[in-house]
């Protein structure tokens, strides 16, 4: 079964930062890319970042030079470093992975991000 699990989200003020953390488990974590996407309040969830196994990375004009996406294919955990928040970065913060070979994928459970001004 497939599982991922978000963690590290809370109450920050504005300029602060948080770490937020993933483990997956049930896939072969090594051929996936990983990803964290976010939804605010009365919006569509958006992509955030993205990270393929070899490291290449993606981020959304919105969080460029601010977050930072990493993983660690030894320990099946991705993680997503977040500095400067604003306060319209407040949303819960989802999880994602898609295989390369199988085309499947998944979402974790979500975590809350509150950045206040």
């Amino acid at each position: 079964q497939v599982q991922l699990v978000e963690s590290g989200g809370g109450l920050v003020q504005a300029g602060g930062s948080l770490r937020l953390s993933c483990v997956a488990s049930g896939i072969a974590f090594s051929v996936n890319v990983m990803g964290w996407y976010r939804q605010a309040p009365g919006k569509q969830r958006e992509l955030v970042a993205t990270i393929t196994s070899g490291g290449n990375t993606n981020y959304a004009d919105s969080v460029k030079g601010r977050f930072t996406i990493s993983r660690d294919n030894a320990k099946n955990m991705v993680y997503l470093q977040m500095n400067s928040l604003k306060p319209e970065d407040t949303a819960v913060y989802y999880c994602h992975r898609a295989s390369v070979i199988s085309k499947g994928s998944s979402w974790g459970q979500g975590t809350q991000v509150t950045v206040s001004s």
